[in-house]
């Protein structure tokens, strides 16, 4: 009886100790995201972080610390503690219960690239193309692990080439209602590091998965903009060219069909 009430305390504790990896692992990947989301869109390069609301630049311990800026006091934002969660959790989970294509250490780097990917989009609608050079290397790894290079390489030639399609299509579409109205209008449906994006996309699902994870994101998009358009008439502010990161969509896809 002794006997076993020790080997169940032991396998417990080891169990509990083993969570703590992906614990770690999952708090590194969300400061990494936070980090690179913090400095990539403004400076171009891996810098210093700066106060979001003086510019004066964190020392590393502060900012690591999740402090607040020492010259105006401006605390950090939410966000921040947001994306630590988040990655922290879907580590865990992803640990505990790995993708059935990727192993975990793939699935991890993937998480982290794509976390990068959503708030910059999110937050700034821009995919800068060393974010899509990235991920067409890191796609290009994951798709032949998966599926194949023959399979990953029809998947990226879709999804780049249909969202080409629809990228020109926009185009033309605020040109003609430019002219139509008589009013400039800057505003695209689509940015082209969305078409890129798409082309990582198509390199993680391969042929013929990217097939439905383009209808998954539309839906998806579809559903994300009328939920938009709702909040917007709500408040009285409707704008029909206001602006909506597709990003976040093409992510969704991936995380559903790949990480299943």
């Amino acid at each position: 009886m002794l006997l076993g009430s020790i080997r169940i305390c032991y396998y417990a504790n080891m169990n509990l100790i083993s969570l703590l990896i992906p614990i770690v692992l999952g708090l590194a990947a969300g400061y990494l995201v936070n980090y690179v989301s913090d400095v990539l869109p403004f400076t171009r390069r891996f810098s210093q972080p700066a106060c979001t609301s003086c510019g004066k630049t964190f020392a590393w311990k502060d900012y690591f610390l999740l402090q607040a800026c020492s010259s105006c006091g401006h605390k950090r934002s939410p966000r921040t503690y947001f994306v630590l969660l988040i990655l922290t959790a879907a580590t865990v989970y992803i640990w505990l219960v790995p993708p059935g294509k990727i192993n975990f250490l793939l699935a991890y780097i993937l998480l982290a690239y794509l976390g990068v990917v959503f708030v910059i989009d999110l937050e700034h609608r821009l995919i800068m193309h060393p974010v899509s050079i990235t991920g067409a290397i890191l796609g290009l790894v994951i798709g032949i692990f998966a599926h194949g290079l023959v399979q990953t390489l029809l998947g990226g030639a879709f999804g780049f080439g249909s969202m080409l399609l629809l990228y020109y299509l926009g185009e033309a579409f605020t040109r003609y209602m430019s002219k139509r109205r008589g009013e400039v209008i800057d505003e695209v449906a689509l940015g082209f590091g969305d078409v890129n994006l798409c082309g990582v996309t198509g390199l993680l699902l391969g042929w013929p998965v990217i097939l439905a994870g383009l209808l998954f994101t539309i839906f998806a998009g579809g559903i994300g903009s009328l939920l938009v358009i709702g909040y917007m008439i709500m408040r009285k502010r409707y704008n029909a060219f206001t602006p909506i990161p597709y990003a976040p969509f093409l992510i969704f896809s991936v995380l559903f069909y790949l990480y299943r």
